[in-house]
């Protein structure tokens, strides 16, 4: 089959690099490609590893918290879980305050 196929540069210089590479013309450069891709069974699998501890992390309280931070802002809370986190500036707005 004949066709023509508009490439953006970054393609065009990965199969002028296989081309160099392996000798091949590129014809043969641009259908190994294609077969690699889209060859049937074949996936991307992550890789994973056990951290062997199970930590929890408050992703809510770690986001506010990198906010407050990159703003050099004071975060308020009565939640007292923030001081967890270093370098971040935090007061309880209810401290040293009598429950009533």
């Amino acid at each position: 089959m004949r066709t023509t196929v508009t490439l953006d540069p970054d393609v065009k210089r990965i199969l002028e690099d296989a081309m160099k590479q392996r000798g091949i013309s590129f014809k043969r450069a641009l259908n190994d490609a294609i077969r690699a891709g889209l060859a049937p069974g074949r996936r991307f699998v992550q890789k994973t590893y056990s951290m062997r501890t199970v930590q929890h992390v408050p992703w809510d309280k770690a986001l506010a918290a990198a906010d407050a931070m990159e703003q050099n802002a004071q975060l308020c809370s009565c939640d007292n879980e923030f001081a967890r986190f270093p370098g971040l500036r935090w007061k309880n707005p209810l401290a040293g305050r009598a429950a009533s």
